[in-house]
C-alpha cells in the first residue's frame, strides 16, 4: 500500500482508478502473454526435436550402411568426426560439434546442444545431436544438426505479436476504465457544483430512474439536507416561538416591578404583586418546559420503547388528577381491557395523556373518560368529557403550536397542550385527532410503526 501510494500519489480519483486498472491489465497481460509464449515456444521446440530426430535416424542409417546422407532438405546438415575429432564427411559449413562432445559421444553417450539464441545478431541458431556410429570404415561419431531460424523467426514474430496486442490492450482498457470512472463520477461531480451552487437550493440532481450505488448516495444526502433544514427550520421556529411567547408575561413582569418601585407599598399590596409575579414566573416555566419537551419529540429520530401495562399508565394518571378533579366536583373514569400491554415511551406517553386531562380539567365539563382501546393497526388512548368540545373553526388548527381557541385566551394556558400531543403520537408512528369533545392518540403496533 505504501509503494501504491508513492507511485500514484493522493491525486483525482479517476487518475488513481485508471492507473490501477492500467497496472492491473499490464500484469494480466504479461503474465497471459509469457504463459501463451511459453506454450507456443514449447510446441514448436517439440516439433523441432521430432525433426531432428528423424533427420538423425536418416544420417546414421545411411552412416551404417556405407551410403552418403540425403542433402536435398534446406535447413538439415551433418557431419562425421573420426575418435580423433577431425572432420572426415558432411555438408555442414561450420563445425558442429566441439572436441568435447565428440569425447563424450565416442564414449556411447548421445549429446544434444542447442546453439544460438532468439536474437537476430546469434548466427545461425540451430540444434545439434551427436552420436557413435558402427561404420563399415569403423566407428565414427555423427552429428546431425537442423536449423532453429524458421523457429526463432516464428517466436520473434509471436514476440512482437503479442507486444502490439498487448499494448493495445492496455490502451483500450485505460480508456474504458476513464470512460468508466468518468462516468460514475460524473454524478458526484455534479452533486458537488450543485451544493457549492446551491444558493438556497434544497436538493441534490438525483435521477429519478436510476438504482445504482451513486444515485443511493444522491438519495441519503438529499435527506440528510432534508433533515438538516428541518432541524433548521424547527430551531427558528423555536427560537421564534420564545420569543414571542416570552415577550408578554416577561414585560408584565418588568411593569410589575417599575410600579412597585415608583413608591412605597404596604404588605398587603407587596404581597399582591408577588403573587402575580410568581403566577408569571410559573407560567414561564411551563412555557419553557412545554417548548423544550417539544423540541426534544421533534428533534429525536424515535424514543425508546417500554413494555408498558395499561391499566397502571391509566391509574398513575387518574391519582395524579384525581384531588383536582374532586376539588372541582368533577371525576375521573378510565376503562381498557384487562392485561392490555403496549410498546411506547413511558415519559412522553404519560406527558401526552397528561396534557389532555389537564385541558379536560380547564375547558370541558362534567366527568372526564381515559379510554384504551385495541384496533387492527394498535391502541388508541382517547380522553372526553360532557362538555361541548372545541370549536369548529378550531378543529383543523388544533394542533398547530400556540393556537388557541377564543373562548380559552383568558384562562392560562401555553397553546402548546394538542402540539404536545401531536408531537408524542408521530414519535410513535402514529396520530392524534379531535372528535366533538373527544381527543385520541393512536399508536400503532411496534411491528408497523415507520
Amino acid at each position: 500500500m505504501t509503494l501504491w501510494r508513492r507511485l500514484i500519489g493522493d491525486g483525482p480519483i479517476v487518475t488513481r482508478l485508471v492507473l490501477a486498472v492500467a497496472a492491473t491489465m499490464s500484469a494480466v497481460l504479461l503474465v497471459a502473454g509469457a504463459f501463451v509464449f511459453w506454450r507456443v515456444g514449447y510446441a514448436l521446440d517439440r516439433q523441432l526435436d521430432q525433426d531432428l530426430t528423424a533427420y538423425q535416424r536418416v544420417v546414421q542409417n545411411a552412416v551404417a550402411a556405407g551410403a552418403t546422407p540425403p542433402t536435398e532438405t534446406p535447413g538439415q546438415s551433418y557431419q562425421i568426426y573420426d575418435p580423433q575429432g577431425r572432420v572426415i564427411a558432411g555438408n555442414a559449413r561450420s563445425r558442429l560439434a566441439d572436441q568435447d562432445t565428440i569425447a563424450r559421444a565416442a564414449t556411447g553417450a548421445e549429446v544434444r546442444n542447442d546453439v544460438g539464441n532468439l536474437l537476430p545478431s546469434s548466427g545461425h541458431p540451430f540444434k545439434v545431436v551427436v552420436a557413435q556410429v558402427d561404420s563399415p570404415e569403423g566407428k565414427v561419431v555423427v552429428a546431425s544438426a537442423i536449423s532453429k531460424n524458421k523457429h526463432d523467426e516464428a517466436l520473434r514474430e509471436l514476440l512482437l505479436q503479442l507486444a502490439i496486442a498487448d499494448l493495445a490492450t492496455l490502451i483500450a482498457a485505460s480508456l474504458v476504465g476513464y470512460a468508466t470512472a468518468r462516468a460514475a463520477l460524473n454524478p458526484v461531480e455534479s452533486y458537488r457544483l450543485a451544493a457549492e451552487n446551491a444558493d438556497g437550493a434544497e436538493v441534490l440532481p438525483v435521477a429519478a430512474r436510476k438504482d445504482d450505488e451513486v444515485t443511493r448516495l444522491g438519495h441519503t444526502f438529499n435527506a440528510l439536507l432534508e433533515r438538516i433544514r428541518r432541524a433548521n427550520e424547527r430551531e427558528r421556529q423555536f427560537l421564534a416561538d420564545a420569543a414571542h411567547e416570552l415577550r408578554s408575561p416577561l414585560a408584565l413582569m418588568r411593569t410589575e416591578l417599575e410600579v412597585a418601585l415608583l413608591r412605597p407599598r404596604g404588605d398587603a399590596e407587596s404581597t399582591t404583586a408577588l403573587k402575580s409575579l410568581r403566577s408569571q414566573v410559573e407560567l414561564l416555566i411551563t412555557l419553557s418546559n412545554a417548548l423544550l419537551d417539544l423540541e426534544e419529540l421533534r428533534a429525536a429520530s424515535a424514543p425508546p420503547y417500554d413494555l408498558l401495562d395499561v391499566d397502571l399508565v391509566l391509574d398513575e394518571i387518574t391519582s395524579r388528577f384525581a384531588a383536582q378533579a374532586a376539588a372541582e366536583g368533577r371525576r375521573l373514569e378510565t376503562s381498557a381491557p384487562r392485561g392490555l400491554t403496549i410498546a411506547a415511551n413511558q415519559h412522553w406517553l404519560d406527558l401526552a395523556l397528561s396534557n389532555l386531562v389537564s385541558n379536560a380539567l380547564r375547558y370541558g365539563e362534567g366527568t372526564i373518560r381515559i379510554t384504551a382501546t385495541e384496533t387492527p393497526l394498535g391502541t388508541q388512548f382517547a380522553v372526553s368529557d360532557e362538555g361541548h368540545g372545541f370549536p369548529d373553526d378550531f378543529v383543523d388548527r388544533a394542533f398547530i403550536r400556540f393556537a388557541r381557541a377564543d373562548t380559552s385566551r383568558t384562562t392560562r394556558g401555553t397553546g402548546l397542550g394538542l402540539a404536545l400531543v401531536q408531537a408524542v403520537a408521530e414519535a410513535h408512528g402514529g396520530s392524534a385527532k379531535i372528535t366533538g369533545p373527544e381527543v385520541s392518540l393512536e399508536l400503532p403496533n411496534l411491528s408497523t410503526r415507520r
